[in-house]
């Protein structure tokens, strides 16, 4: 099973609505754990390019974002995948050019079923 999620430190309700509306969707995090957008990948699902999707998101908006305080550096996208035995993973060369690119950070958490 995999989750991925966009998250931007805001943790008051007028920067959460804020960026709802900047970015055009809504979060689904509960406000005390601050704005985020996670999505759920089951093991039949089609592949869902995350790093990707979440970059289209952000495109455009960043000025303002920092109109109301949110900057690139608090912004993370996350993988998060539960497993049996082996954890791989690997990237695309290109998704990370563009999360270099645009100073967004990958953050990564597995854990064992």
């Amino acid at each position: 099973m995999y989750y991925y999620s966009l998250r931007i430190d805001a943790f008051t309700d007028d920067k959460i609505i804020a960026i709802n509306n900047i970015l055009e969707v809504k979060s689904n995090f509960s406000p005390t754990a601050g704005w985020g957008l996670e999505v759920k990948e089951g093991e039949s699902d089609a592949e869902f390019f995350f790093i990707d999707y979440f970059l289209s998101l952000l495109r455009g908006k960043y000025e303002k974002l920092e109109k109301i305080g949110v900057t690139r550096d608090s912004i993370s996208i996350w993988m998060l995948y539960e497993y049996e035995g082996q954890c791989n993973m690997e990237f695309l060369p290109e998704d990370m050019y563009n999360l270099g690119k645009e100073g967004i950070v990958l953050c990564v958490s597995c854990w064992e079923k």
